[in-house]
């Protein structure tokens, strides 16, 4: 048996074991974490209905409203009788969550790069792009014993969309669209996805026309705005509006990495770095953060941090492009 499939039966067999199991996700939810939480808890819903499963978080997300909600606060007695199964969650810090550690054993299920191992099982899969994927080839392993709903495999669709730009990352392989047929052939209406996720208000598309005429780019070429309290207030849009048009500055030619610095109410700055090609996950690592190689997160308290990031962003592009050129 290889380590992978040994991993995942372990899961199974835990799952199996506890007749209360709690899954839960990082702050500041995506379509990935709440895809793979509400999706996990369908399948183990439908495939063990004596069982008592819930997916719990604090923090919500009003663009992901259409995928439905997750359960109540449970007590702390439920945390203790049961399995707690975190999804999507590089570190222990980002669990949105604060009876993580009152549960009797815990799993990790994440496909960042590995950073803390904070469960009793960690199950990191760094080969395919997007929890949803692993939850759903969890499903598709164990498919004679697990059971796969049209209401879950939206909730997967949704976070594998997401987490993968539409399909179009390099992390994206036949086996993952493979995965993905599995969840569309239930019958999902992607149709629906796709609108309840990318329709645009009048006022951010009229943000989105600001931030074409007023983005900067650096002297190697990283494009960045800055998403002031101010900009927010004008248009109208809520800082997690405002934070999703970060690829606005997406696919403008020889600008391989694009970064939004988004003002929050606290005053301080939270960066969203992307980028075609080069990595971006060090520079945020010095910023208190971290994440994807193409797509991570920091935060920055002053103008002189940013100036540094924007500058590390930089000599990173510098680099790469003195390594690679012509590519654009």
């Amino acid at each position: 048996m290889s380590e992978i499939l040994a991993q995942k039966q372990a899961i199974l067999d835990k799952i199996k074991e506890y007749d209360s199991i709690v899954i839960l996700r990082h702050i500041k939810p995506d379509g990935d974490c709440l895809g793979a939480t509400l999706g996990l808890r369908q399948i183990l819903r439908d495939s063990f209905p004596n069982k008592k499963i819930y997916s719990v978080g604090k923090m919500k997300s009003s663009y992901l409203e259409f995928l439905g909600s997750e359960d109540e606060e449970l007590s702390e007695d439920v945390y203790k009788e049961s399995l707690i199964i975190v999804v999507d969650t590089a570190t222990k810090d980002r669990i949105d969550n604060d009876f993580f550690d009152l549960g009797k054993e815990t799993i990790k299920i994440d496909h960042h790069i590995p950073v803390e191992d904070y469960a009793n099982l960690n199950y990191v899969r760094v080969d395919l792009p997007a929890t949803c994927a692993i939850v759903t080839d969890f499903y598709r392993t164990f498919k004679d014993e697990l059971v796969l709903s049209k209401e879950a495999s939206r909730y997967l669709f949704v976070g594998m969309v997401t987490d993968t730009g539409r399909f179009r990352y390099r992390g994206v392989s036949g086996d993952v669209m493979m995965l993905a047929s599995e969840l569309l052939n239930t019958g999902i209406d992607i149709e629906d996805i796709y609108s309840s996720l990318y329709i645009k208000s009048e006022q951010e598309l009229k943000l989105t026309a600001y931030i074409y005429k007023n983005f900067k780019v650096t002297p190697n070429g990283v494009a960045y705005f800055l998403m002031s309290k101010r900009v927010q207030n004008k248009f109208g849009v809520t800082n997690e509006s405002a934070s999703s048009l970060v690829n606005v500055l997406e696919g403008i030619k020889g600008s391989l990495i694009w970064i939004f610095f988004i003002q929050n109410k606290e005053k301080i700055w939270r960066v969203r770095l992307r980028s075609r090609f080069v990595g971006v996950n060090e520079v945020a690592k010095n910023y208190r953060g971290g994440g994807h190689l193409q797509a991570s997160g920091a935060t920055v308290h002053n103008k002189k941090e940013m100036k540094q990031l924007l500058k590390d962003a930089d000599n990173t592009l510098l680099e790469f492009k003195k390594n690679n050129p012509g590519v654009n």
